[in-house]
């Protein structure tokens, strides 16, 4: 490695601080787009009108999000990562500008969109420039911060947007993204300093494109099949053609290309083969238990919105403690191949402990369920990120950062479809019995608040919380049966030992 790159690599490690504290308030920011709108669709629907359109606003981000993130970790690694967190933010603050002046639900959809388009790279990215900074036996602390503030934006999200919706307008659910993201990318401008060695490189554009229509006809499907239309309907087939066939022209385009975005030789690999596996399985689990948990909370114990979200504080907890313990781990002694083992065995007791709730399920031991939860989750997500850093060449961390992300991504969408599914059809069965006059809208978007669940016959109302906790036991039992399968996975992951494997950016 040159002088001026050893030279502009202290230059950043002396603002290690402020850069973590820049990127973790970007990560938040963009993790919290995902969950914040929950407590405010009603409003918006209110408002704009369009409730035939309602999923696309949550849709619309996570689908452009996950679909550009495998570019963003190309890019980074062809153009630096601070220029495209410059760009990443970029597009994320014009599209919060766009969704805060919304006034209809197309420009909402849209401008959801882009605001995913830089989003998604701020995922990638916030990951990936922690190894620019941070030795790999030190990454796993940061990692674990980095973690939690996932987490911990899962739960949070649905508390601010109520809030602001209440005592502002849902408006400032997007605008308050404006003079947080320019204070955060202002402080990260000034830590992070260029590290040159700038050349030409050949984009492999048709391999984004490719890859981009294969994630998103897969996300399209489980965000529309069985729902908006029927798994046999021509749309539904037409998009499965156009998945396989991207799918397939992605490898054949993949394998040529001389830079290629997700290089198919990260899949001989062993830690990214097993970590990806893990990560899927981790985020359909993940996703499941904080898309469905509100739901147990508010309908079968009968919390508030507002409470609901903090009776989730403690899988913040559990994550915050276990990823601690792990990045502590990782950095005394360089051995994390027992962390995700022993993630995904906690991972599967949570869940089982979660099968087994009841109306009548005391909040003490639900709190203690959940802990267990994200005690488990806690030791996988920074563990297996900082493994796969560990285990690429410097060139490649931001490409399998990224597909390690995307991964986790897409096993969340599709898990929260699984499970979606799953729980609309048993509800559907389980009240069929219910004519309209119990004045309860019944199918795929079944909804139905604490505020009506008040005003509804005893009889009525116990039918409906016995419904909802019945549907939701076969969620968690097949979140547990995920969580054996990446145990499974997991022993096959081989070690690589951390302090093997530092080599400064550059070299």
């Amino acid at each position: 490695m040159d002088s001026s790159s050893q030279t502009s690599n202290k230059d950043a490690a002396g603002s290690v601080p402020v850069i973590i504290g820049s990127i973790a308030v970007l990560l938040l920011l963009a993790s919290l787009d995902q969950t914040i709108v929950s407590t405010a669709l009603p409003t918006i629907v209110s408002d704009l009108g369009g409730l035939d359109h309602l999923s696309w606003v949550v849709t619309a981000y996570i689908l452009s999000s996950t679909i550009v993130a495998p570019l963003y970790g190309k890019l980074g690694d062809l153009y630096g990562r601070r220029n495209m967190v410059f760009f990443s933010v970029g597009l994320f603050l014009t599209g919060s500008i766009l969704c805060g002046a919304a006034n209809s639900m197309a420009w909402l959809i849209l401008s959801r969109g882009l605001q995913g388009l830089g989003g998604g790279g701020l995922f990638v990215l916030a990951l990936a420039v922690i190894a620019d900074v941070i030795k790999p036996e030190d990454r796993g602390k940061v990692q674990g911060v980095f973690a939690a503030v996932f987490s911990m934006s899962s739960i949070i999200g649905p508390l601010i947007g109520g809030w602001f919706v209440e005592v502002l307008s849902w408006h400032w659910i997007f605008f308050i993204n404006i003079p947080l993201g320019a204070a955060a990318v202002f402080g990260f401008a000034i830590a992070f300093r260029p590290q040159g060695n700038r050349k030409q490189h050949k984009i492999d554009y048709a391999g984004a494109v490719l890859l981009s229509l294969a994630l998103g006809s897969l996300v399209l499907i489980t965000s529309l099949g069985g729902r908006t239309f029927d798994w046999s309907s021509i749309e539904i087939i037409g998009l499965a053609l156009v998945g396989l066939s991207s799918a397939f022209g992605f490898i054949y385009v993949e394998a040529k290309a001389s830079e290629p975005v997700l290089p198919l030789k990260l899949f001989s690999q062993n830690v990214f083969v097993v970590t990806s596996i893990i990560g899927f399985i981790s985020g359909a689990a993940m996703f499941g238990a904080i898309t469905f948990l509100p739901l147990y909370l508010q309908i079968a114990q009968g919390s508030s919105p507002t409470l609901s979200g903090l009776q989730l504080i403690p899988m913040t907890a559990g994550i915050l403690v276990s990823s601690t313990i792990a990045g502590r781990g990782m950095s005394k002694g360089s051995k994390y191949r027992w962390m995700p083992l022993a993630g995904t065995a906690t991972l599967f007791v949570g869940m089982l402990l979660l099968s087994s709730l009841s109306p009548e399920t005391p909040y003490v031991q639900v709190g203690i369920f959940i802990a267990v939860v994200g005690f488990g989750m806690g030791f996988i997500f920074p563990v297996v990120t900082t493994a796969v850093q560990n285990s690429v060449s410097p060139e490649l961390v931001g490409t399998a950062t990224a597909a390690g992300l995307m991964f986790r991504q897409i096993g969340g969408s599709l898990g929260v479809a699984l499970f979606g599914a799953i729980f609309a059809n048993r509800m559907a069965d389980q009240l069929s019995g219910l004519g309209g006059g119990s004045g309860i809208a019944m199918g795929a978007e079944f909804n139905i608040g604490p505020q009506t669940m008040a005003g509804l016959p005893a009889p009525i109302r116990e039918t409906i919380t016995n419904a909802v906790v019945t549907s939701l036991h076969p969620i968690f039992l097949i979140a547990a049966a995920l969580a054996v399968v990446g145990f499974v996975v997991g022993t096959q992951l081989k070690e690589i030992p951390l302090a093997n494997r530092v080599a400064p950016r550059g070299e």
